[in-house]
């Protein structure tokens, strides 16, 4: 039977990991929470397995420890940061809080932040969202990363450019998080070190063959955008319009000289109150009919239909009462990462 840890166990580890280069407590604690969130509701390639690299960028000063973002425009209803490489996780975290404070008086609130260190997991942002009854949409862009090909062409162009979206709806949210690519760069990179193939052809190699070969991914190819090689054109225009939100609204993008700033992120945000429109009542009226009316549906298989949030959010309710089982993976390096810090990993309860 898996290990499983006491869930504010993990975040005290994460969190003494962080502070130990010396970023202020609260600010690794924040890190740290967002890390956890992601693998609370399963999101396990952009959770915990990103405190490595976090590590790391703080170590080296690629992640800057101290001060605030900087203000470039606000308008009370919308504003744009430049957090100058504030490790990402702290500098959401802060725009998310913001925009609830702003959105009683505005209704709707958008943000966008250029140069933030790598955000990991935007699911993980969501809970507080749902939390406050809110609507959220949030993606984000990775200037100096061209991974994702468009449709019809061998170049990589795109990053993998994520969105999330969350929405109340009774017992459990509408949540997801998906890439505008047809796996996400994480699974890719997992496969490859557990040395399997890829479920399908996801990626086309240096020379535009499809492959289910990671090998291809790392020597020169590309990942798919979402439609895969028949329907490409639909995930590549959609990859162009995030990237148009977080790039050209932040005002840091592909025009930009980025190739040093590795897996920096440009960020849209944006939160809704469905009080503005109406009622709470008769809103959470119609989400709640959609989700059930999409689990009643009848499936292919006789499996129970997935909707998106029923097991993130189950998965999360569970973890927080029963214990965090970490991906083997992840478990792994975070041992790693005890040892090298000094930091003890937290005692297993099962």
């Amino acid at each position: 039977m898996a290990e499983r840890f006491r869930a504010d166990a993990l975040q005290a580890f994460a969190r003494d990991v962080f502070a130990s280069t010396g970023l202020d407590r609260e600010r690794a604690d924040t890190m740290a929470g967002v890390f956890l969130q992601a693998d609370l509701m399963g999101f396990t390639t952009h959770g915990l397995n990103r405190v490595a690299s976090n590590l790391g960028w703080l170590k080296s000063g690629e992640s800057r420890k101290t001060g605030e973002p900087n203000m470039l425009a606000d308008r009370g209803n919308c504003f744009n940061w430049d957090a100058d490489f504030l490790p990402g996780p702290w500098v959401v975290t802060k725009a998310v809080e913001q925009a609830l404070e702003r959105v009683q008086e505005h209704g709707v609130v958008t943000a966008t932040i250029r140069r933030s260190q790598h955000i990991a997991c935007l699911a993980a942002y969501l809970p507080q969202i749902v939390e406050r009854n809110c609507v959220g949409i949030l993606t984000c862009s990775t200037p100096a990363e061209n991974t994702v090909s468009p449709q019809g062409v061998k170049t990589p162009l795109f990053s993998a450019n994520p969105i999330a979206f969350c929405a109340p709806a009774g017992q459990y949210p509408l949540l997801f998080d998906i890439s505008m690519s047809v796996t996400a760069g994480g699974y890719v990179a997992r496969a490859a070190r557990e040395g399997k193939k890829l479920p399908a052809q996801y990626l086309k190699d240096s020379s535009g063959q499809l492959s289910d070969d990671p090998a291809a991914f790392q020597d020169g190819g590309s990942i798919l955008p979402v439609g895969g090689a028949d329907h490409g054109y639909k995930g590549a225009a959609l990859s162009a319009m995030l990237e148009v939100l977080s790039m050209a609204l932040s005002g840091y993008g592909r025009a930009d000289d980025v190739q040093e700033d590795d897996e920096a992120n440009s960020v849209f945000l944006q939160i809704i109150d469905p009080t503005a429109f109406g009622s709470e009542n008769a809103f959470l009226r119609q989400t709640a009919a959609l989700l059930q009316l999409w689990e009643s549906c009848e499936s292919d298989d006789g499996d129970p239909v997935r909707v998106p949030g029923k097991r993130a959010w189950g998965q999360r309710q569970s973890q927080l009462a029963e214990g965090v089982q970490l991906y083997p993976s992840v478990l792994a390096d975070l041992k790693k990462v005890a040892e090298e810090t000094g930091i003890p990993m937290p005692e297993a309860i099962g």
